[in-house]
């Protein structure tokens, strides 16, 4: 188990801190997930995740509990992007003014498209596929 990893799919090292300071490797690897960058599992298909009136014209809403951030670039068109930051695999924090922010380490992302629009992440957010079903969001 990589525990040092900020991509690649290894855990962090909080997780593993939590593992193995009593959480046991089982609820370590439920609150830690394990597949993508930063140790989460990607949003899984077919989840209902809200209003679609939520999500403000220039900004978005990270769904935290579903690692996805869904943005409305212009009115009427929704985006959802992947919400685990690329650089380090923290959770990005928020949505103002077209861009992603990551407060871990400043990385910002434009709410369009997911890419990087300020570094240090090199990578763009991997798009997620998301849908307006009678003005609620869905993921697809």
């Amino acid at each position: 188990m990589d525990t040092t990893s900020g991509s690649g799919g290894g855990a962090t090292r909080r997780c593993f801190v939590a593992a193995v300071s009593g959480a046991g490797l089982a609820g370590a690897l439920a609150a830690c997930g394990g597949g993508e960058p930063g140790g989460g599992e990607g949003p899984s298909g077919g989840k209902e995740l809200g209003p679609a009136g939520e999500i403000p014209v220039g900004g978005g809403k990270v769904f935290a509990d579903d690692k996805v951030v869904v943005t409305q670039p212009e009115k009427g068109e929704f985006k959802a992007f992947s919400a685990v930051c690329t650089h380090a695999g923290c959770l990005v924090s928020g949505v103002k003014d077209s861009v992603i922010t990551c407060d871990c380490h400043g990385s910002r992302f434009s709410a369009a498209d997911g890419s990087v629009q300020e570094p240090p992440a090199t990578k763009a957010l991997p798009p997620v596929g998301v849908e307006v079903d009678g003005g609620r969001l869905r993921l697809t």
